[in-house]
């Protein structure tokens, strides 16, 4: 490939590094998976502090889907008015700031508030730096969608290792926050400062709420399967390991981290295993690593056995929302920015249902149990996976 790119922008071109352009998008992902794995590096301890039972965090972080899904609409809607580069740049600046307060929080009640600010901020951020992603994926014309998305997965895990080195040096919820997330923020802001112009839209004729129609609705489905998965391990994986096997602290955090390398690891080899394959077989082997995943965490009864099911469950899961929001980008009836929210009205709000889904099915059954609604939701993926071919 040529060290330049082609970019397109209302209509003007102008040539710009590729490498710039890969590492700008990228810093967004990293920052935004980054912020996430903080946080749930220390979900343990936070718990503790407000003393919450299993149903009590479980309804806290439904307030994280409420205010993600209740983002998604209008920031489809700005992102393809005022461009995807744009909205994403000053979402980066905010979003850190939402994390410290997390921190703050002295009762269920502050808690419930804070996180749904936080999740405003993940679930704005998640459309606009995926509806800019698809533009560049655009400009070169190659499955990149997936190597963004392991940078995500990269930046997740490095927020989680943060925590593992966090607790160790007994440093504070509210230091770790604080610093962490000030210096995953600036780093973001000097990487991500490329001269893009990102095609914009200001259809008068965009619906009230992102919600997705026809083919989309199936694409959305695919999307759940996997983000629903991924957002009750991202919260809940060290307080299994913790209750349910016994863990330290410290050695909680290994299951999240464990999951998050190997969604790195098979997000940067997606492009060419999606080039070879294809979207639909991609996908329909990503679901059966997935059951295989769910299989092994919910019968282990060792620590070795239920990492290598997080591990399944980070390959089985890696693909799909790579290879979603790409079939929703290029959808041939609906704008892009529009298309990407309204699918992950259903793809990331599974993300941030997973979490308080699983805590009230604790509540009711026990942990192990309620990891074992993942099962039919691999099974799921493999069914609604011809959806994801690409539209011409």
């Amino acid at each position: 490939m040529s060290d330049v790119a082609l970019l397109v922008s209302d209509k003007r071109f102008s040539l710009i590094s590729v490498y710039s352009a890969w590492r700008a998008v990228t810093a967004a992902f990293v920052l935004n998976g980054a912020l996430l794995g903080i946080w749930a590096s220390r979900i343990p301890a936070v718990r503790d502090a407000l003393d919450l039972s299993h149903e009590d965090l479980g309804l806290g972080l439904l307030f994280v889907a409420v205010g993600a899904v209740c983002s998604f609409p209008v920031t489809g809607r700005l992102t393809d008015r005022f461009g995807a580069f744009r909205v994403t740049r000053i979402i980066s600046v905010l979003y850190p700031a939402s994390l410290v307060l997390l921190a703050l929080a002295g009762d269920f009640a502050s808690l419930a508030a804070f996180l749904f600010i936080f999740g405003v901020f993940h679930g704005s951020m998640d459309v606009a730096m995926n509806a800019w992603a698809a533009e560049v994926e655009q400009v070169y014309d190659k499955p990149l969608m997936p190597s963004f998305h392991a940078m995500w997965s990269f930046g997740a895990g490095l927020g989680a290792a943060s925590g593992f080195f966090a607790i160790g040096y007994g440093v504070s919820v509210f230091d770790h926050f604080l610093w962490a997330g000030l210096a995953v923020a600036v780093l973001t802001l000097a990487m991500s400062h490329v001269p893009w112009v990102s095609k914009r839209s200001a259809s008068s004729d965009a619906p009230a709420f992102a919600l997705p129609s026809g083919i989309l609705i199936l694409v959305g489905l695919a999307a759940l399967c996997g983000t629903l998965g991924e957002g009750a391990i991202t919260d809940w994986s060290a307080i299994y390991l913790r209750d349910e096997l016994g863990a330290a602290e410290n050695i909680a955090t290994l299951g999240f981290t464990t999951f998050s390398i190997t969604m790195v690891l098979c997000r940067l080899s997606g492009g060419f295993v999606i080039a070879q394959l294809g979207p639909v077989l991609a996908a329909r082997l990503s679901g059966v690593c997935a059951a295989i995943g769910v299989l092994c965490v919910v019968t282990g009864q060792v620590l070795g056995l239920v990492l290598f099911g997080f591990a399944m469950m980070g390959v089985g899961y890696a693909l799909l929302v790579p290879i979603a929001f790409t079939r929703a980008a290029n959808d041939p009836k609906v704008p892009p920015g529009r298309a990407i929210a309204s699918v992950a009205t259903l793809g990331y709000g599974g993300f941030l249902i997973g979490p308080p889904l699983i805590g009230f099915l604790a509540d009711l059954l026990t942990l192990r149990l309620a990891f074992a609604v993942l099962l039919p939701l691999a099974i799921l993926s493999i069914l609604v996976a011809g959806a994801l071919k690409r539209a011409d």
